[in-house]
């Protein structure tokens, strides 16, 4: 899939591939110990960075606070950038500033989508009773019939706004069925 497609495009970056995947592959052993530890050591430098940023002050404001800025890049904290850390952790840690804001937004859908992955949609839910869903969607979740939320939004062309959508209906139909 290119990440141009995904929709979480920022947290599936290929700078930060190594970040998401190392810990999975050295846990199920594809990844050699030696290289975990190299690993570990450039997450760690990059938290250390991070911290080191928003304890640091420039007049009023921190490093951190700076960097935030769009028409100021890491290269132009000159005076407080700590020359032995490699390009590769400076540009993880900028970005990590940059687009926290975003990051943590997506972060915060990604928990919300994981927490409605196993809520279950009844066999003889009728599709064709949501209002507002799109005609693509309602015809594929009609054929494939998904079992819960989470098969629903891997179908191609079943959209965010039509998970969310199904989800307020579903709500709906099961606190009618409660009263």
């Amino acid at each position: 899939m290119f990440t141009s497609r995904a929709e979480y495009r920022l947290l599936l970056r290929q700078d930060n591939a190594d970040l998401r995947l190392s810990p999975l592959g050295f846990e199920i052993g594809l990844l050699p110990e030696r290289n975990f530890r190299i690993f570990e050591r450039k997450r760690k430098a990059i938290t250390d960075e991070l911290e080191r940023l928003n304890k640091t002050r420039s007049g009023s404001e921190t490093l951190a606070q700076l960097l935030k800025r769009p028409e100021v890049s890491y290269r132009d904290l000159d005076k407080y950038i700590l020359s032995y850390l490699s390009e590769d952790i400076t540009t993880q840690v900028e970005i990590a500033i940059k687009y926290a804001g975003y990051i943590q937004r997506q972060e915060s859908e990604v928990e919300k989508l994981r927490s409605m992955e196993d809520k279950q949609i009844p066999r003889t839910f009728d599709y064709s009773t949501v209002p507002s869903l799109r005609n693509e969607a309602r015809q594929k979740l009609i054929t494939i019939r998904p079992a819960t939320v989470g098969q629903a939004s891997r179908i191609s062309g079943v959209s965010p706004a039509d998970i969310g959508i199904l989800t307020v209906w579903l709500r709906r139909t099961a606190e009618k069925v409660q009263d």
